[in-house]
């Protein structure tokens, strides 16, 4: 956009009794914009822009959405560029405190008390030192699949880990991970949903009217 000076100008220009059209062309602007700055003063008598006026669009405004889509797939990252949340095996300079718990080989129960699977890691954020996720073996018709616990659904205790969002069968129904030691901003969004969901609809129980 212009500079408030610049439109400053062009008015005091006009008011010493050059034309618009005059001043337009020696402050090298279109004929159009001077009449709007000079009629914005006589009006208003400020020739500040009008809120949300300017030419400030950005270039990759039309590729915003698709921007946003390839970020989401990406891992958030750390300051070193190397993927925020890792798990243990990978992050091995970290472990859990002496004094707290390790949920590793616990069994993790469901609202509906049934196992739905065995913790096997912990998934920490390097930026910030604390663990996110836990990371649950879950037993399937084919064999097992791996699927993340947000550390915020998750009550450890001394011989167990419990859930109260989904039941344990739900667990087979996870949304997965496509890296075994990375996490995307799309993939934490899904499994968030899972569980924030299952909080309300995980049994029938809790779909009735809560009024």
């Amino acid at each position: 956009g212009y500079s408030k000076d610049l439109r400053e100008r062009a008015v005091a220009m006009v008011e010493d009794g050059e034309s618009r059209r005059e001043v337009a062309r020696m402050l090298d602007l279109a004929p159009s914009t001077a009449v709007r700055w000079l009629e914005r003063w006589t009006t208003t008598g400020t020739v500040d822009a009008k809120p949300g006026t300017g030419h400030s669009r950005s270039p990759l405004k039309a590729c915003e959405r698709w921007l946003l889509d390839l970020v989401a797939k990406e891992p958030d990252l750390t300051l070193e560029d190397t993927p925020r949340i890792v798990p243990l095996r990978v992050a091995t300079e970290f472990s859990v405190a002496h004094q707290d718990p390790d949920p590793r080989g616990m069994s993790v129960i469901g609202a509906d008390g049934q196992v739905g699977g065995t913790v096997t890691d912990l998934w920490i954020d390097l930026s910030e030192a604390i663990f996110r996720y836990l990371e649950v073996s879950v037993p399937t018709a084919g064999g097992h699949r791996t699927v993340l616990l947000p550390m915020n659904f998750a009550r450890v205790n001394r011989k167990q880990v419990t859930v109260q969002s989904i039941t344990g069968p739900q667990f087979a129904l996870v949304p997965g991970i496509r890296n075994p030691d990375q996490v995307t901003s799309l993939e934490e969004e899904k499994v968030m949903a899972y569980y924030g969901g299952g909080v309300l609809y995980a049994m029938p129980s809790r779909q009735e009217p809560l009024l």
